[in-house]
């Protein structure tokens, strides 16, 4: 990304001085077309310092860039999901307006990230999703937790407000009305009240989020891989307040010319499963 003379670059911004903590790492590992990316922290129940975000950012445009992959689960390590982001490091992290922005929006493209990659993404939701957990859980596509998940953004009882680049993925999920109820009682919500404002696709036994997160993947990942990315870009774009154009119409049938779509009405007619090879 070429910036301007007068912009921050995030990067060279928290690179500079002792702000990161070395602690904490992003995985990444792949299981035939689904990948799983843990957020790992244990010690600080996964919560997220500057090193991890950028790395986050990093490592979902790499799975983003190949075409090969399905689905992405994201989950936290252990049994909690992530409890923020790392409040100790925040005193160097935001030690003037230009460290606090630049430490922001390394965070806001991380979650832009997840949020763009073109595989469907699943967060696999165990114990506490708090702050920067939410926000990562709300940036992608499904969320499945066990029963005795917690959610919420308590950051009132910091003293900060949340960065407008982070609130904005949150605030399309959850909306403002549940926003607000979040961010101003600060109250954390089970995974049934989190389920039933509409935060959640389903909630399991806590001891079978791990096949029911499977199981789902493995949902996805029979599918045609353009339709689903399709599908994910059709639903970005019909929530913008435009009308679709005759051009974009027309492009809403490129599947024609695909094998994927020559193979699914195949094996339709010939009552087996299909065989997507993504072409």
């Amino acid at each position: 990304m070429t910036r301007g003379k007068d912009e921050i670059d995030p990067e060279s911004a928290l690179r500079a001085g002792d702000s990161a903590s070395l602690a904490g790492n992003i995985l990444c590992q792949r299981e035939g077309v689904i990948a799983t990316v843990t957020l790992f922290n244990p010690e600080k129940l996964n919560a997220l310092n500057a090193a991890m975000w950028l790395r986050l950012r990093e490592v979902m445009g790499e799975l983003g860039a190949d075409t090969s992959l399905r689905c992405v689960i994201v989950r936290g390590e252990g049994v909690v999901f992530a409890a923020g982001g790392d409040l100790e490091e925040f005193r160097t992290a935001r030690a003037n307006v230009d460290r606090a922005l630049a430490y922001h929006e390394v965070v806001g493209e991380a979650l832009a990230a997840i949020e763009s990659c073109p595989h469907p993404t699943l967060a696999a939701i165990l114990g506490p999703c708090v702050g920067g957990g939410l926000e990562i859980a709300c940036a992608c596509d499904l969320r499945v937790a066990g029963e005795g998940a917690k959610f919420g953004a308590p950051i009132m009882k910091l003293g900060f407000s949340m960065y407008p680049g982070e609130l904005a993925g949150f605030l399309k999920l959850a909306g403002p009305a549940v926003a607000k109820e979040i961010l101003l009682e600060g109250r954390l919500l089970s995974a049934a009240e989190a389920y039933a404002k509409g935060l959640l696709t389903r909630v399991v036994a806590d001891a079978g989020l791990e096949q029911e997160v499977q199981a789902t993947a493995a949902r996805i990942a029979s599918g045609a891989p353009l339709v689903a990315r399709w599908h994910k870009q059709w639903i970005a774009r019909l929530m913008e307040d435009r009308p679709l154009s005759v051009e974009e119409k027309r492009a809403s049938f490129a599947f024609l010319d695909t094998q994927d779509y020559a193979e699914g009405l195949a094996a339709f007619l010939e009552k087996r499963p299909p065989r997507f090879t993504g072409r």
